[in-house]
């Protein structure tokens, strides 16, 4: 600001003097173009400072990068309000708009205002699509139909409903998820470029990576995902027999032996442990989304429901919580965010509480001592319980400690 202060000022005081006002201009006329382009760095450093807290989605950054050619500060705002609540752009096509089966809490607001947002490219792209889109969804809905057959509803939430179905040529038993286009807020492009469902993006990205291996990963496998227009339609390997890890734990009386949930502990653990290599942040872990297929011996778990998922960077903070209230990490209630690592323990803890113990967890009630952990417990049950449900989040064991834990060896 100064030097801007001394180039106003130094040919007002000049004014009327001969040559050394000849050279006052001439020197203001060389000195201006050097001087504005780094003022203008400056305000964009400024702006772009903050921008580091959370990870970025891909639609978003692809949007931006063709927004600075309007101007620089502009994208840059772009970008900083994507930094501050990303997460909200990543967690997929599964946002609940209100109360439901599944207890999620969503920002629905932020996250149409966000969608707005992104809305800014010209619209005359999306009008050449119309025809190619009516196209592509008759046939859609055609090879949808064609090649499976949907049955009983499982299930339902605010922003869909899954059905059993099974694949007409070899009757191989599916479960079909239903996602209505206006409940899909949050979404990434694809190789294409064109705008996809976070929940869609992250099921293919497994899917591609876990090639063949149907039946085998600990996460279910997405077979196939249609796009009727006003809707998706993801179908879905589904397990049987299974149920999941609540409905499992009724068959046992209220709790599951301490042998039965270290069964499912160590799974479960390896399974998001293998998530996080692959920058998957699943952001729901809990019973209701643990599937436990029950055709052998020993029970064999399964993660379903990735609709609030969203892609990570190692250093990622959410600012915005997605996920099941009742098992907040206490760190949102402190700081207003949290993190993928020790949110994710935090929900193992949570997971085995609510197996070992005959009530459901709460973190404000944990908070003020009125949940307490069993002492009949082993004493590295307990130990575990207990690093999992640790308050402060740098003190929690990562998910490769938890690995090695005794407790799990």
């Amino acid at each position: 600001m100064k030097k801007e202060t001394r180039k106003i000022a130094t040919p007002a005081d000049k004014k009327d003097s001969g040559d050394q006002d000849r050279k006052s201009r001439t020197a203001k006329r060389k000195a201006s173009p050097e001087k504005k382009t780094p003022m203008k760095r400056r305000r964009v450093a400024e702006q772009a400072g903050p921008s580091t807290s959370s990870d970025v989605v891909k639609g978003v950054k692809r949007k931006v990068v063709q927004d600075e050619e309007d101007t620089t500060k502009k994208a840059k705002r772009a970008k900083l309000l994507d930094h501050m609540s990303g997460d909200k752009e990543q967690a997929s096509s599964s946002l609940d708009s209100g109360k439901d089966l599944n207890n999620k809490q969503v920002c629905v607001k932020h996250g149409k205002r966000k969608a707005t947002g992104d809305d800014r490219e010209p619209p005359k792209k999306k009008k050449r699509n119309v025809d190619q889109d009516k196209k592509s969804v008759a046939d859609q809905k055609r090879e949808f139909q064609a090649r499976y057959v949907e049955e009983h509803q499982l299930g339902e939430g605010g922003c869909g409903a899954v059905f059993s179905g099974y694949r007409i040529e070899d009757r191989f038993p599916v479960a079909i998820k239903h996602i209505p286009k206006n409940k899909v807020y949050c979404k990434v492009a694809d190789e294409s470029g064109k705008m996809l469902s976070v929940e869609v993006a992250i099921m293919v990205k497994l899917a591609g990576e876990a090639e063949g291996s149907v039946g085998i990963s600990a996460p279910v496998s997405l077979l196939e995902w249609f796009d009727l227009g006003k809707e998706l339609i993801l179908v879905l390997e589904r397990p049987v027999p299974a149920v999941d890890l609540q409905k499992y734990k009724a068959e046992y009386g209220r709790t599951l032996p301490e042998d039965k949930a270290k069964v499912i502990l160590k799974q479960l653990v390896d399974a998001v442990k293998e998530l996080e290599d692959k920058h998957i942040f699943h952001r729901d872990i809990k019973g209701e989304n643990i599937l436990i297929e029950t055709g052998s011996d020993v029970p064999r778990v399964r993660i379903i429901d990735f609709g609030l998922s969203c892609f990570v960077k190692q250093r990622s903070l959410y600012r915005v919580f997605y996920g099941t209230p009742l098992h907040t990490p206490p760190e949102w209630y402190r700081r207003s965010c949290y993190r993928c690592g020790p949110t994710t323990v935090w929900q193992m803890g949570v997971v085995l509480y609510e197996a070992l113990h005959a009530r459901h967890f709460s973190t404000e009630r944990f908070l003020a001592k009125k949940l307490s952990i069993k002492k009949r417990l082993s004493t590295e049950c307990q130990n575990f319980l207990e690093a999992c449900l640790t308050i402060a989040p740098e003190k929690r064991p990562t998910l490769e400690e938890l690995q090695l834990h005794p407790w799990l060896r």
